[in-house]
């Protein structure tokens, strides 16, 4: 007879299924993002999948593009009933991306359809900087 000691007292088949590396999947705070660079402008492709368009926001501060996007867990705590697996993430995510202080906010078109937000942003010409030297010196 072939002792098998136990992993421990709450042994859960489904638990122990799903905490396999192969179940686990640590970046569920990430906005999967593609970028694409045209002529004249640049796409942004942020899947937001069962997020509300009234639940993200998008705002522009010393040129970074900021987006930010909330889902509330409020609804489901209601439900009757314990969750055996919980993958889906509930809080707040968000992502910047470095567009220049040349754009505006009525530059950029953005649009929201099937969990996808769709960001036009044109090029602008970034203004030249003056680069000169200056020099410090040195005291004895």
């Amino acid at each position: 007879m072939m002792m098998i000691p136990r992993r421990n007292s709450d042994f859960d088949l489904w638990k122990d299924l799903f905490d396999d590396p192969f179940f686990n999947n640590h970046e569920t705070k990430v906005m999967r993002t593609d970028i694409k660079e045209g002529k004249d402008n640049y796409n942004i492709i942020i899947d937001l999948p069962g997020y509300e368009k009234e639940n993200i926001k998008i705002n522009i501060e010393n040129g970074y593009l900021n987006v930010t996007a909330t889902m509330d867990s409020h609804d489901e705590e209601k439900e009757e009933g314990k969750f055996v697996r919980r993958e889906r993430y509930f809080g707040e995510c968000s992502r910047s991306f470095y567009i220049g202080d040349e754009v505006t906010e009525d530059d950029i078109h953005a649009s929201f359809k099937n969990g996808i937000l769709r960001l036009d942003i044109p090029k602008k010409e970034q203004k030249e900087q003056i680069n000169s030297k200056k020099y410090i010196e040195i005291s004895d």
